[in-house]
């Protein structure tokens, strides 16, 4: 597995190994004890499968307020999309700032997103499919969600996107206080 850090201490590009014959390819996208090992140890408790029928769907920027925070990990199972972590911990250095990375089928990669981010993908390819896994449970109590267009992201968007009701009236960054505080 390489470990691949970014701009945002905390938040990391995964890229397991594949094995490939005539049959396609075996992958290991997740080990505890290996990810132990590297200093990322979660303890991932639900799995999350979404589907997006049209290139230019984007789902976010969510969180979830302690106590039910989520650390995330990302893949995509089929498709292309563009995968982003922004850091809202009170405090931090890097607040407000965002990274971006493309995951796709084809590359494999994926992304370890810590609690205190938000998190949220835009779609590049039709029918794409996102899995990843969270380490609490989702809890409605504790839901939130920033306005995608306000946190300076370079989404690549060639037109406007498609976004859910809750997506369309999420409040700007600017306009929420931050559940999340460093603890540098």
């Amino acid at each position: 597995m390489q470990i691949q850090e970014t701009a945002l201490p905390g938040v990391v590009i995964l890229t397991p190994a594949r094995f490939g014959d005539a049959r396609g390819f075996f992958s290991e996208s997740w080990n505890a004890r290996r990810m132990a090992e590297a200093g990322l140890a979660h303890d991932f408790v639900q799995d999350n499968h979404s589907l997006s029928q049209a290139a230019g769907t984007l789902r976010g920027l969510h969180y979830q307020a302690p106590p039910h925070a989520q650390a995330k990990l990302v893949r995509c199972g089929r498709g292309v999309l563009f995968d982003v972590a922004v850091d809202i911990r009170r405090g931090s250095p890097t607040y407000g700032q965002w990274v971006g990375v493309e995951l796709s089928f084809d590359n494999g990669r994926q992304l370890l997103i810590p609690e205190g981010f938000l998190h949220g993908f835009v779609t590049r390819a039709p029918m794409t499919e996102v899995i990843y896994k969270c380490s609490d449970h989702y809890a409605p109590e504790s839901d939130g969600a920033v306005a995608w267009d306000s946190c300076g992201i370079d989404w690549g968007l060639n037109a406007p996107p498609v976004l859910s009701d809750k997506d369309a009236a999420a409040p700007a960054l600017a306009d929420v206080q931050s559940p999340f505080v460093w603890e540098g």
